[in-house]
């Protein structure tokens, strides 16, 4: 299952990059994600780092647990994500963030597959709602960082999916 995000938020794409990049933050913000552990970073080239993340997840039904890589790029402004363990045969997704105006485009793409086909099933009847609600949550964080003076002031008010 593929499915891909286009956005312009009014926040630096650095600020952005910084916000998806601290993944043990998550579970303070993304209310499925219970707990997240990761390894400390080791350096992937000149700018780049990468860690392993483990997340534990909940839904009303459904309690998972699932190893990631993931990998940082601060001068490109990208994070990839790859499958180590868990209940997917695949799961991959990357983030974009370029400046665009007086704001960034953030380019989302996940593709995943579960092992289970039921489990498969019944999240491609949600997932469009469900990624939805994960931008949702990354969008939220970033005003609330932004109120609080982590980011830098807004510099044009919030687009619509491109």
């Amino acid at each position: 299952m593929r499915h891909k995000v286009v956005k312009v938020l009014p926040y630096r794409a650095e600020d952005l990059f910084t916000l998806v990049g601290d993944v043990t933050r998550y579970p303070e913000f993304v209310p499925w994600v219970t707990r997240l552990t990761a390894s400390p970073a080791r350096a992937d080239g000149p700018d780049a780092d990468v860690l392993a993340a483990e997340a534990e997840v909940g839904f009303s039904f459904l309690k998972e647990r699932f190893a990631t890589t993931v990998r940082r790029d601060r001068a490109k402004l990208a994070i990839e994500v790859g499958l180590i363990r868990g209940p997917f045969r695949t799961l991959s997704n990357s983030w974009r963030f370029t400046p665009e105006g007086d704001g960034t485009r953030i380019d989302f793409a996940i593709d995943f597959e579960f092992k289970s086909r039921l489990l498969d099933g019944v999240l491609h009847a949600n997932f469009d709602r469900a990624v939805g609600k994960l931008i949702a949550c990354f969008e939220a964080r970033a005003a609330a960082l932004q109120a609080a003076g982590v980011f830098n002031e807004p510099t044009a008010p919030p687009q619509t999916p491109v």
